[in-house]
């Protein structure tokens, strides 16, 4: 019964797009049923070229309540923000 099938979240990546993008959830028996589900209700119009399904419970998340100490420490380190640096306009997609 579909009501035991564990919850998948959906990725695709479309035609003019680089990154995958969550765009829902279904329920399936397993990865490879919720690959083929995932390609039938997303991408009716042939708008994705890769898809990817992950169960839910094997996402892990911060949680939003210690938002402000998980992401305090990387203020410090301007090295992981490289908005200081010119780049060659030959260097696409940065």
């Amino acid at each position: 019964m579909s009501k035991n099938w564990p919850l998948f979240e959906v990725f695709v990546r479309s035609k003019n797009g680089l990154e995958h993008r969550h765009c829902g959830s279904l329920h399936a028996a397993d990865a490879t049923m919720a690959l083929q589900n995932a390609r039938d209700v997303y991408t009716r119009r042939s708008e994705g070229v890769s898809i990817w399904v992950v169960e839910s419970k094997n996402i892990t998340a911060s949680n939003p309540e210690h938002s402000e100490e998980f992401f305090e420490p990387a203020a410090d380190k301007i090295y992981r923000h490289p908005t200081f640096y010119d780049l060659p306009d030959e260097v696409k997609h940065m």
